[in-house]
């Protein structure tokens, strides 16, 4: 329903081409078929909502209160998406003549795999734009990089036997519980950028397997979600866990987790869990042209920072080196939580944003 909607308002505000790529991404154009490309990115997919008594409002029905749109989604980010489209349509009916292409594009897969539907769009459906505008949620001021992220798994070995004598076995709990006591004292040792912050590590989800609940487990696995910062990489990660199971001279696999996923149109994915740092430099023509835009749409100079969390721009900077920002309508803290909410005035002003961007970028003369 989410793609057919922004497919059809695409449509109605007078996108030249709207279609719906391999994976299911939904992709508008305006602009000559010719000339420099200018991609506004911002996905269609939402985590889950959790414990629906956390909710105080419906997730689902997007109510406005005092000036604010609240539910699921809101600031992470359909309300972004929306102001794309709005912003496409301010731009045709400003008159500006273009130079280039305007490219918007609603992406799935991104909550468990951040970059991958993107990569599609680009790498197999051959759109390559010069310039990315992530729609995550940046309070209306410009993010120029974040740090990478990965999924690192822990399979524990352990040796059942009967609770009632464990002597007689391994408990794989045991066991994981020591090494992610090991993982929690990774931080000191961790390395720490001057603007992107400290690279961390904390576990995620952790499950076993007994032959019943007066067996010990013989099978512990564990999760770990790393924010990679500057300098650090996958294989130092990934060496810094089996220091620890070396340490503890545990029996346990090491890996990169993987994720497969099915599309709503049936596409299958399968990737490695490993989400690159990225960097745009504070005086990249990118930054400095989508700073004077905002200065002139919206009145005021955007400061610049890092995003806490991981974005499309992983694989857009991070790995295709495609010049690369971030600019959004309302809050990051309020992105998967349930208080997920998002300013009407600041979707109005993020459309404003995204067309005086698109103008400054592809406009001629």
């Amino acid at each position: 329903e989410v793609a057919e909607r922004l497919a059809e308002e695409m449509r109605r505000v007078g996108f030249a081409e709207v279609f719906t790529d391999r994976i299911g991404n939904v992709v508008g154009r305006i602009g000559p078929g010719r000339g420099p490309k200018l991609l506004l990115d911002g996905h269609m997919d939402t985590i889950g909502i959790g414990d629906r008594s956390a909710w105080r409002r419906d997730p689902y029905a997007g109510e406005v209160e005092g000036g604010i749109l609240y539910g699921l989604g809101a600031v992470d980010m359909k309300g972004a998406l929306a102001s794309m489209v709005y912003g496409a349509k301010l731009l045709l009916e400003s008159g500006i003549s273009l130079g280039g292409d305007l490219y918007v594009a609603g992406v799935v897969q991104e909550e468990p795999s951040e970059g991958y539907a993107v990569r599609v769009l680009i790498e197999e459906e051959g759109i390559v734009p010069d310039y990315v505008v992530l729609g995550e949620a940046t309070n209306l001021q410009i993010k120029r990089g974040h740090r990478g992220r990965m999924e690192i798994k822990v399979t524990v070995h352990g040796r059942s036997c009967h609770a009632s004598n464990p002597s007689q076995g391994e408990n794989a709990i045991h066991i994981a519980a020591r090494l992610i006591f090991g993982v929690e004292l990774l931080a000191p040792q961790l390395l720490d950028d001057a603007f992107l912050g400290p690279g961390t590590a904390t576990v995620t989800q952790i499950e076993s397997s007994a032959g019943s609940r007066n067996a010990l487990p013989d099978r512990a696995v564990f999760y770990i979600d790393r924010r990679l910062t500057v300098g650090e990489t996958a294989e130092r990660a990934l060496a810094e866990i089996e220091a620890i199971v070396a340490r503890e001279r545990a029996r346990a696999k090491i890996e990169v987790a993987e994720h497969e996923m099915v599309s709503y149109v049936g596409y299958r994915c399968r990737t490695r869990a490993v989400y690159p740092a990225w960097v745009m430099p504070e005086d990249h023509p990118l930054v400095r042209a989508a700073s004077r835009a905002v200065e002139r749409a919206l009145g005021y100079r955007p400061r610049t920072s890092p995003w806490q969390f991981s974005t499309d721009g992983a694989y857009t900077m991070g790995v295709a080196g495609i010049p690369t920002i971030g600019f959004g309508p309302g809050e990051e803290k309020y992105a998967h939580t349930s208080e997920d909410q998002v300013p009407v005035s600041d979707l109005i002003r993020a459309a404003h944003g995204y067309a005086a961007i698109a103008a400054e970028l592809l406009g001629r003369g």
